[in-house]
């Protein structure tokens, strides 16, 4: 029983950290958005809107190359049918929501600040949906699961 906990540890805390760091991330980048403080006209400070970039482009990365696929592998380890079904609904619109995000920041990248400004106000929106929809994500493949990893142990 005891090498039981052991594994869970060792196969899901992993995941723990890996959801932490990225909140915090997420905690940065809202930081970031709100430090351009929503105003067209503040995305010409070029400093904050390449630090806002990089965190856009940092997040979204690791929410597709990371943790979606860390929650996806829990839930298929603890046989989730239901989260996986989840799963498949959300990703769809968690990846339109990426390819604007990278789109805007290739925008930005391109210091076309009329471009970036009109679909400034529009991405933080879509960031908002993202947000609401990994928590979902988290809640239902990761903190049930984590449950039922100490249940067992």
């Amino acid at each position: 029983m005891l090498e039981s906990c052991e594994n869970a540890q060792e196969r899901w805390g992993g995941v723990n950290l890996l959801i932490d760091r990225w909140l915090h991330e997420r905690h940065e980048l809202i930081k970031a958005y709100d430090a351009l403080g929503g105003a067209p006209a503040s995305l010409g400070d070029h400093k904050a809107k390449q630090r806002f970039c990089q965190l856009l482009v940092d997040y979204v990365s690791a929410g597709h190359f990371e943790v979606y696929e860390q929650l996806s592998d829990e839930a298929k380890a603890f046989n989730d049918e239901r989260g996986l079904e989840l799963a498949d609904t959300l990703f769809p619109r968690l990846e339109v929501i990426t390819q604007f995000a990278l789109a805007f920041n290739d925008r930005c990248d391109k210091r076309d600040s009329s471009d970036c400004a009109s679909d400034f106000k529009k991405l933080g929106g879509l960031l908002h949906e993202r947000f609401e929809l990994e928590d979902c994500l988290i809640e239902v493949l990761h903190n049930a699961h984590r449950e039922e990893a100490s249940a067992t142990a």
